[in-house]
């Protein structure tokens, strides 16, 4: 039993409510806890009786309301603190020559998983290096946007984001990391078929763009500059690589990530890509938002990510 600010949590009840959140529903969250759906409903129920209010919306997925999410982080921080005493006394168990069973059995008591939300291309490019650093974690990845990474984190999905949220979600706190770079790019053919004098606003209103997913601002954001009345044709891909790839093969143009891996953006000579306009960037700032708890583990993985986004990312 969890006490807070007067209030006694039952911690069965607050692992029921973790678990549908992030399965999705009372059935995945029964099979992932080894009990029944009937027991989670019941425990479900059970909070939602201690705390007053309504905690999930029982739809598909399962979706934690207002007070949900506030429920939600007490229960991933409770687990995550819970694991890390775990794994700091199964520690001191092997320094005693304590055997498994002494120390609570599993080999795997102790062994922290920390929810992170980040975006497909700090996924393909920084964020995984990063990761690989960190022993005794495992990881569960949210991909969305950098504008959207810091929601999963307001609602209680996620301890750590990415972003590109300036201010800090309530509770946590945001350390700057560096700058990703864009540059709007298409192949020499597209260009000379679509944009035979320049990115003109007309032009930019009729050649098709190519954007990640529908919560993709960057090709927006780079048309509202240029020209804020186009609403150009759409190509939908959401996957990193097949996204440059779509570009490569003359569907579109789009906002590519300037990194070694392509090569030649800044000079137009990339294996067939060249560049709307020499001097078009578009530079996104991101920081790691993360909760404000006193844990080694996400110290950890807050100093895993500064030092690699150090070494791949622009300098703000």
């Amino acid at each position: 039993m969890l006490h807070t600010g007067g209030m006694r949590w039952d911690s069965r009840q607050l692992e029921a409510l973790a678990a549908v959140v992030a399965e999705g529903s009372f059935d995945a969250a029964a099979r992932t806890l080894h009990v029944t759906p009937s027991a989670v409903s019941q425990r479900i129920r059970a909070l939602e009786n201690a705390a007053g209010s309504v905690l999930v919306r029982r739809a598909r997925p399962v979706v934690a309301t207002m007070p949900g999410q506030a429920l939600l982080r007490l229960a991933r921080q409770t687990d995550l603190l819970g694991a890390e005493v775990a794994a700091e006394l199964g520690a001191d168990d092997a320094r005693e020559g304590a055997d498994d069973a002494r120390s609570g059995g599993d080999a795997s008591n102790g062994i922290v998983t920390v929810p992170l939300a980040v975006s497909a291309d700090s996924l393909a490019t920084w964020v995984l290096p990063a990761l690989a650093q960190i022993d005794g974690v495992t990881f569960d990845l949210h991909r969305a946007d950098d504008s959207r990474t810091a929601d999963l984190l307001r609602e209680g999905i996620v301890m750590a984001a990415v972003t590109s949220q300036t201010e800090a979600v309530q509770g946590c706190r945001s350390t700057p990391l560096g700058i990703m770079r864009y540059r709007p790019a298409c192949t020499r053919a597209f260009a000379k078929r679509w944009f035979p004098h320049g990115p003109t606003p007309e032009a930019l209103a009729a050649a098709p763009v190519v954007v990640f997913d529908r919560n993709d601002d960057l090709q927006d954001m780079y048309l509202r500059e240029h020209a804020p009345r186009a609403r150009p044709p759409r190509h939908h891909v959401p996957s990193t690589v097949e996204y440059e790839e779509t570009i490569r093969l003359g569907l579109g143009w789009g906002m590519l990530l300037e990194r070694p891996s392509i090569g030649g953006l800044e000079d137009g000579t990339g294996g067939g890509i060249t560049l709307l306009a020499p001097d078009a960037v578009l530079d996104i700032p991101l920081y790691l938002q993360q909760w404000k708890l006193r844990s080694t583990v996400l110290d950890r993985v807050t100093a895993a990510l500064r030092k690699e986004a150090t070494r791949k990312l622009l300098p703000e």
